[in-house]
């Protein structure tokens, strides 16, 4: 079957991590049908003329039309799906084409809609911890599945990893000298290109600071830690607990100065903050005492009730709590806390954020086929109401798709469609901001 190269090669020799970005397709005259994708085994990208393109919704393999695709934003990254064929529909049917499967990797403040579609192999390895998304081609050019839901041009991967980040770092280790965490985020930074890591360096908006080797959870797709017999994780975790000289000394250089500052607790290199309340609480108190600069954040599951208290209770502003589902079946089977937590303490600790003036938003974890399946909705939208929650932050999940859906509970109904299951999300509260990013308020 001949065929028509569309991107570069890849960067690697597993066939399996992010390439350049794709070079534009040679002219042709536009063909309206939506052409499936493949690799070969190279790791070059063809179009198979002739095959349309498929796609999942959950288990679902679905036809594509123009209305679910928008051009492939310029910061996305393609991947190949190792043990995996790509496939796609003839006049014979659904056909698997000699090549392997490929998905697109959506740059922040894009929402998937569509799951790529692929034949599993039985010998298939379980996929890395990525938000998989289908790409095609349409209209000469390559086209994903995704909705544009907040810009924030702050998170514009251009803005990361210069020349400079380096020296920068440098200059913060020579005015923070001693400082266990600098070294950890500097790592982070040119290792991991954690993007709240590099900001400390950056002197700018968003700073993380990581606080807890301990977790309370156990979730599937925890992106520090995963089982042997998993996927390896895209970082490693803390392995030492900050004092809470260490956490105030970055958080007062960070706030008293930088533009637009927040410090966040609860980084992607690190377990659950609030096991660390008490050092964070000290910490908080006393930045507090330096500076009434910036704003002060925490991402959690927010499972520890009393240690979000004592956060909460020493100046906290904003709290995002990391969700899956509103319902304790599904949320169980993702957070698999066990005894440590339940669904109704994050309900508790969410009320006292509120009834305490911190802002909530929901990092809700999204999958499409799964989220928006009308009992899952069903439970959002009772969430919502009970909790008035006021922002929900869109998130794609990062994990092997057929590995998800095995381990969640089975659907009770078909998925509403993503466009739909936000518009219904909308409609339970007209103050509910639906989006990707916190954006930074001056205070009054």
């Amino acid at each position: 079957m001949k065929s028509n190269r569309q991107s570069s090669k890849q960067n690697n020799r597993n066939n399996n991590r992010k390439q350049d970005k794709p070079r534009p397709p040679k002219k042709r005259v536009y063909d309206e049908k939506i052409t499936a994708l493949y690799a070969d085994e190279d790791g070059e990208i063809y179009d198979a003329p002739g095959i349309e393109a498929l796609a999942r919704v959950g288990d679902e393999i679905v036809t594509l039309t123009p209305d679910d695709l928008i051009p492939l934003p310029e910061n996305a990254d393609l991947m190949l799906l190792p043990g995996r064929s790509a496939i796609g529909r003839s006049h014979d049917g659904i056909e698997t084409i000699a090549g392997t499967a490929v998905a697109a990797m959506l740059p922040a403040g894009y929402t998937r809609t569509h799951l790529p579609a692929f034949h599993k192999q039985d010998d298939a390895p379980m996929l890395p911890l990525y938000g998989y998304t289908a790409v095609v081609l349409y209209h000469d050019a390559l086209y994903t599945t995704a909705i544009y839901t907040d810009k924030n041009d702050k998170w514009d991967p251009a803005c990361y990893n210069t020349h400079s980040l380096k020296k920068l770092i440098k200059n913060v280790e020579q005015d923070l000298p001693n400082n266990r965490l600098v070294e950890h985020l500097a790592h982070c930074s040119l290792e991991w290109h954690c993007l709240t890591a590099e900001n400390l360096f950056y002197h700018r908006w968003e700073a993380g600071i990581p606080t807890s080797p301990a977790c309370n959870a156990n979730c599937l797709g925890c992106i520090s830690l995963q089982p042997a017999e998993c996927c390896p994780s895209p970082q490693s975790r803390i392995a030492f607990r900050p004092t809470v000289d260490e956490v105030k000394e970055i958080g007062v250089y960070h706030l008293s100065s930088a533009p637009d500052a927040i410090i966040s607790f609860g980084q992607g290199c690190e377990g659950e903050p609030s096991l660390a309340a008490d050092t964070i609480a000290a910490a908080i108190k006393e930045i507090r005492s330096a500076t009434d600069k910036g704003e002060i954040n925490i991402n959690s599951n927010a499972g520890y009730t009393e240690g979000i208290k004592k956060i909460v209770d020493a100046g906290l502003d904003s709290i995002r709590v990391s969700i899956i589902s509103a319902r304790k079946e599904s949320y169980d089977a993702y957070y698999r806390a066990g005894a440590s937590y339940s669904l109704d303490d994050v309900k508790a600790s969410i009320r006292y954020c509120m009834e305490n003036g911190v802002y909530v938003s929901l990092n809700l974890l999204y999958f499409p086929g799964f989220n928006d399946r009308p009992e899952e909705l069903s439970a959002w939208q009772d969430f919502i109401r009970e909790l008035k929650i006021p922002m929900i932050q869109m998130r794609n999940l990062n994990f092997d798709p057929d590995a998800f859906l095995s381990a969640m509970p089975k659907s009770e109904g078909k998925p509403l469609g993503t466009r739909m299951f936000i518009e219904r999300l909308h409609e339970t509260s007209p103050e509910l901001v639906i989006g990707s990013f916190t954006h930074f308020h001056e205070k009054s």
